[in-house]
Order: C-alpha cells, then sequence, then structure tokens
C-alpha cells in the first residue's frame, strides 16, 4: 500500500507541470547515448509517449554523426573533420541524406509509433521546411547555415496529431543542388524559434553545462555564457549547444533544456519535476 500511496504522490507532485505545459510545443534535439542504447531509446520512447498523452507536443529532431561515420567506414570512403565539422562533398552527402533521412529518422519514427505514439519522419528538404547556405564551399563542402525555416509542414503535422521526426537535411537554394548537412543542434534550434516553442530540450551524453571545477551550473543566461566561452570553460560540442540555445530563447522560446539523455527518464524528470536534471538557459 506504500508503494501505491508513493506513485500517486509522484502523480500529483506532477499535475501542476502537467496543466502549465498541456497543449504547449516542445522540440527535443535527440542524440547521444539516448539515440543508441537499446535500454535508453525504449525509455526515450516511452517518455514521449507519456508527454503526448499529457497533451505536450513533442517535435523531435535529430542527430546521427555516429551512424554515418560508421556508413562510410562500411562503404571504405571516410571522411575527415575541421573545426569539428565533418567535410562533406557530393558522394558523403549522398550517404549523409541516406543515413539520416532514411535509416535513422525511419528508425526513430518506427520506435515510437510501437510505443502508442503516432510519429512521421521528414526531411529538412520536405516542403523546403529548412534552407541554408553553405558555410564554407570551399573548406566544409556541403555543411549548411540555417537562412530559413517554413514551419508549415511541422505545424500541419502537429494539427493532425501527428509527432514530426526531423532529420537536419536543408535544400539549397538552386535547382539540381544536392542540399546541405546541417549540425542537428543548431537546427533544432532554429526550428523551435519558427514554431515559437514553449521549450527546447538538448538531450547529450553530459549532465548539462558544468563550470571550471566540474560542476553542474544549473541556470545560465547570455552574459554567463559568453564569459564562460571566454574562459575556455565551453568548449567543444557544447559551443554549438548552447548556441542553439541562445537562438531559440532570442527567438522566442522561453527556456532551452542541455539534459544527460543517459539517465533514464531524463526528459520526464527535468519537465514534471521542480529540481530538474540539467541546465537551463533562458533571457
Amino acid at each position: 500500500m506504500k508503494k501505491k500511496i508513493n506513485q500517486v504522490r509522484v502523480l500529483l507532485d506532477a499535475l501542476p507541470y502537467i496543466k502549465r505545459y498541456s497543449d504547449e510545443i516542445f522540440v527535443i534535439k535527440y542524440g547521444g547515448s539516448a539515440q543508441i542504447t537499446p535500454e535508453l531509446k525504449e525509455k526515450f520512447a516511452r517518455d514521449i509517449v507519456l508527454m503526448y498523452l499529457v497533451g505536450i507536443k513533442p517535435v523531435i529532431v535529430h542527430g546521427g554523426g555516429r551512424a554515418i561515420g560508421d556508413m562510410l567506414d562500411r562503404l571504405q570512403m571516410g571522411s575527415h573533420f575541421i573545426d569539428g565539422l565533418r567535410v562533406t562533398d557530393k558522394k558523403v552527402m549522398e550517404v549523409v541524406e541516406m543515413v539520416l533521412s532514411g535509416s535513422i529518422n525511419k528508425e526513430i519514427t518506427d520506435l515510437l509509433n510501437e510505443y502508442g505514439a503516432p510519429a512521421l519522419g521528414v526531411s529538412g528538404k520536405d516542403a523546403s521546411m529548412l534552407k541554408a547556405k553553405p558555410v564554407d564551399m570551399q573548406k566544409y563542402g556541403y555543411v549548411g547555415d540555417i537562412t530559413e525555416v517554413d514551419p508549415k509542414v511541422i505545424n500541419n503535422l502537429i494539427s493532425e496529431k501527428f509527432i514530426p521526426v526531423i532529420a537536419p537535411i536543408a535544400t539549397g537554394q538552386i535547382g539540381g543542388h544536392p542540399g546541405f548537412n546541417v549540425n542537428a543542434d543548431i537546427a533544432a534550434g532554429h526550428i523551435a524559434a519558427s514554431l515559437k516553442a514553449r521549450k527546447i530540450i538538448f538531450m547529450t551524453d553530459t549532465a548539462g553545462v558544468m563550470d571550471h571545477e566540474k560542476e553542474i551550473i544549473h541556470t545560465l543566461n547570455e552574459d554567463q555564457i559568453g564569459l564562460l566561452k571566454a574562459q575556455g570553460t565551453i568548449a567543444g560540442g557544447m559551443i554549438p549547444k548552447v548556441d542553439a540555445c541562445l537562438s531559440a530563447v532570442h527567438g522566442g522560446v522561453m527556456k532551452a533544456h542541455i539534459i544527460d539523455g543517459r539517465i533514464e527518464h531524463a526528459l520526464l524528470l527535468e519537465v514534471f519535476t521542480s529540481e530538474g536534471v540539467g541546465t537551463v538557459i533562458k533571457l
């Protein structure tokens, strides 16, 4: 009986958050171990189902860098990086699109559908949802910076009660262009801003943004982020994540979260508890 009472208490504690977030759009950048580990994939799917059933409108944006690298190795094509960006010629771009828009996107939609969340996978190319220009064609090839997001397709899917699952491939601005490989964190930030989402949540393999003593920083604003960057405390792969957070909040998103996707049910802990499990970034 005590266990049952505790379960009810957990539900009651979550009730204010359920009421607050019902009918709100949450953009979730899905990546890291949560996208690879079978047990964490299952937990992620169940978290999304619960969020959907209590009235939240999830939008999933996914990466897939590790799977792209594995496929390039299997095809004996190899790849290399400059400043953390994968150099992407036309042949590599074909593989990037095949993996992101094909195998990964459909694996996620299938997983969500299996657990009872009606998901539908799309690419940023669909209906020219994401448009981009080259970061530096000579240096990086078909790696893009987003110039425009048209959210009509996403809003139409949401209105039809689907969960959009988006592969971060952007269309070029001229005919016959193979498209652009876009950093999934940056794509998620732009998409969240275009939707005026209530929240954007980045699932990572770190506890959140850490200070110089490797302790988690629970809340951050733009000035603090600038200082931590200048000190080198925020570096490497965390830079595009905090940049995407700032892009989102400047675009109208109320809060951005960076959470540890290796924690079971990290999404639910961040959304439905007062303590949360990661770093919150807001203006």
